[in-house]
């Protein structure tokens, strides 16, 4: 009887330490409670997309957690009794859009005794409207999670904690206000005003899709911009928020909460996992190796043999050297991102196809710059193929190394033709003061020759089918900027245009010296310009480092003239009424360094320095993460000698994108990618010239980080 109470009393402690509660998003972006933040982390890699409102304010969010201590989120807020500028003829009836940013880091994890602790900063950078630092730490107890924090500025606006008289200022002095045009970070009022204490309850009910959420507001809201901006008080009838989340699956929920004890709010988050999102192909099945010596002497159909190469094993414009027993096939890898699938094909196609050859070279190269070598051991392959030794591996039959083209002529080399192709193509950005959404939506096709083994002619025209762009009515200066027009005539090129050649160019490309590759190009290189330039670029192979430089003369071409450039620095704007500065010769260029961390798995840098569009000059950090499928976040800043008042509202350019590779979610291995870039305002300051071929992403085998192997299959 003693013995079956111990039992019973552990197997009761044991389901009440067990964590029942995932982590869920709350009002901004980010895991939280409802409109608290807690200390709780999403897994690795999970990406949600968020949306709550009322009737003060809409919120929408993109939250990612980039690593298991690190929650980014990016927020955009329109308050739908404001505008987003008095003067109708700027923004007309659009209504108040604040961007945020947000960063959670965690500090300890959780333990036995110790809950799981974070700080965050919110609104990074922003206009002051939600800007808050907290430090929040959570604690599982079974179906219960418990949270505490302390909150700084717009969550600590309740003043529990501060010393100040809060009746002298409704935000303890706090400066709420923001640098230049905003977009700055300010330092200077982190963790100062008003301070609160918060707190809250999740708990996971029997019923797995319903959860149930209760908090104690850390804020106010006296002195919330809605309030103030309208001149309406924002009543608080109740400091305790409550909230129901109903869990449609994995990929969604749905939510409801009570907040002020007075307002209700409506909301709903999609999420998907970056590190498990993976699909399953239907290959082409791999050839058996056919094992018979009567082969040995018969003739080699190449015609044959370069089909099996390409729509099998993914090398395709090949060129095949047969020299005693070994076989070289120099070509371009289209299918398979994680080449051990390639070699696996491609080995067995030419073991079949010689099978007395002892060696096999395969040469990758892209736009004819050879890039890599790996050398197929023919004994070894068959062995590891027809599983003779234990723990058989296709990689223990090759070796990557530096390619070494052959000095002779082909046995084989595929019939130089036009390669051409379509592709879909959208272009948008968020949160503008014309329109929160601005957006193109067309077919781009383009087409290419090769005239020699190291000159290329190419063309690629673009069809506009859809596009808001109308509503684009930037007029220099509206904000007091007088910056050349290098980006912000988007309307004229896009909508004004509906067919355009985006680019026509004659490109060089070479490979120099073992480590060193050189382009040199001149024409219409992308939409809004055209000249001629050049691009070399230092990169070892497997090195984590790599070096380049480039530089441009060009011109912005005239979106009124489909072949025709500026020769007028001053010209007049007729829709606008105004006059407006083009770009009629500048030099543009950038010396960049490129860095992929071996101590910092999944992880690349680059750092560039050098003179943009509008003839500024400064330095473009690009820092991107990739996770186990493939896709790759990534956030890049660009901050110039332009000053907060010269470059506009924004301050300086910065962005963020998403890369997903089609391997991922189509059923067909593909080494094609698809990009999703964002971009908070669409300005002058801090643009690098558009170029159709740059030399460290064709030379991306060398150290594979678009090609990198998933980890997910």
């Amino acid at each position: 009887m003693f013995s079956s109470v111990l039992v019973s009393e552990k197997a009761l402690s044991d389901e009440l330490s067990k964590q029942k509660v995932t982590p869920s998003q709350y009002d901004f972006g980010g895991v939280g409670l409802i409109q608290m933040p807690t200390g709780r982390m999403a897994a690795e890699g999970e990406f949600s997309v968020n949306a709550t409102f009322n009737e003060d304010y809409y919120h929408g969010a993109l939250s990612i957690q980039l690593f298991p201590w690190l929650e980014t989120t990016i927020r955009y807020t329109q308050v739908p009794d404001v505008l987003y500028s008095n003067d109708p003829n700027f923004s007309g009836d659009t209504y108040y859009t604040d961007k945020g940013i947000d960063v959670k880091l965690r500090l300890l994890e959780e333990s036995y005794w110790i809950p799981e602790t974070s700080i965050g900063v919110r609104d990074i950078g922003g206009t002051g409207l939600f800007d808050s630092e907290y430090i929040a730490m959570t604690k599982g107890f079974g179906p219960f999670d418990a949270t505490i924090g302390f909150g700084w500025g717009y969550i600590g606006n309740r003043g529990n904690l501060t010393g100040t008289n809060k009746s002298s200022s409704v935000d303890c002095d706090r400066n709420t206000g923001y640098k230049g045009k905003g977009g700055n970070v300010d330092f200077e009022r982190w963790f100062k005003g008003c301070s609160a204490v918060f707190a809250g309850v999740e708990y996971q009910t029997p019923w797995d899709p319903l959860r149930i959420k209760v908090e104690y507001d850390g804020n106010d809201y006296k002195s919330d911009f809605a309030a103030l901006r309208t001149g309406n008080e924002l009543k608080q009838s109740s400091p305790i928020n409550y909230g129901l989340l109903y869990k449609v699956s994995n990929w969604g929920d749905f939510k409801l909460s009570y907040e002020r004890g007075n307002t209700w709010t409506l909301g709903f988050s999609l999420a998907t996992n970056f590190n498990t999102l993976k699909s399953n192909w239907r290959d082409t099945p791999k050839q058996a190796i056919e094992d018979k010596p009567d082969m040995a002497d018969r003739k080699v159909d190449l015609p044959e043999l370069n089909k099996q190469l390409a729509y099998d094993a993914g090398y395709k414009g090949a060129k095949i050297y047969i020299k005693n027993d070994e076989v070289t096939v120099v070509a371009t890898q289209t299918k398979y991102r994680d080449r051990k699938y390639a070699h696996n094909q491609a080995g067995r196609i030419l073991v079949n196809q010689f099978p007395s050859a002892k060696t096999f070279k395969i040469i990758e190269n892209t736009a004819r710059l050879p890039t890599t070598e790996t050398d197929i051991d023919a004994h070894k392959f068959k062995d590891a193929v027809q599983h003779n030794y234990i723990n058989a591996n296709i990689e223990d039959s090759t070796k990557v190394i530096e390619p070494t083209l052959p000095s002779e002529k082909p046995d084989w080399e595929t019939p130089d033709q036009w390669n051409y192709g379509f592709a879909p193509k959208l272009a948008q950005s968020f949160g503008g003061s014309e329109n929160f959404y601005l957006f193109n939506f067309g077919i781009n096709g383009s087409a290419g020759r090769w005239l020699t083994d190291n000159i290329e002619v190419s063309s690629s025209i673009y069809i506009n089918l859809f596009d808001n762009y109308d509503q684009f009515k930037y007029k220099t200066p509206p904000d007091g900027t007088d910056l050349k027009r290098v980006r912000t005539l988007v309307r004229q090129y896009v909508s004004d245009n509906p067919v355009r050649v985006d680019n026509l160019q004659l490109t060089w490309l070479d490979k120099l010296s073992e480590n060193i590759y050189a382009q040199a190009y001149v024409g219409y290189l992308e939409m809004m310009f055209g000249g001629v330039g050049g691009e070399v670029l230092y990169r070892p192979m497997n090195s984590e480092w790599a070096f380049g430089v480039d530089a441009n003369y060009v011109k912005q071409r005239d979106p009124d003239n489909l072949f025709g450039l500026f020769d007028q620095e001053v010209n007049f704007d007729p829709d606008s009424g105004r006059f407006y500065r083009a770009q009629t010769g500048t030099f543009t260029g950038h010396a960049s360094v490129y860095y992929q961390p071996n101590w910092f798995d999944d992880v690349l840098l680059k750092v560039s320095y050098g003179q943009y569009l509008a003839e500024d000059r400064g330095v473009t950090v690009d820092f991107s993460k990739q996770f186990k499928s493939g896709v790759i976040v990534g956030a890049f800043a660009s901050k110039t000698d332009l000053s907060a008042d010269q470059f506009g509202e924004g301050s300086f350019t910065k962005g963020f994108y998403i890369s997903i590779p089609f391997d991922a979610i189509l059923p067909t291995p593909v080494t094609n990618r698809g990009n999703l870039a964002w971009q908070p305002l669409t300005r002058d300051g801090g643009q690098k010239l558009g170029r159709k071929f740059e030399l460290y992403g064709g030379t991306d085998a060398r150290a594979p980080w678009l090609n990198k192997p998933s980890t997910t299959k």
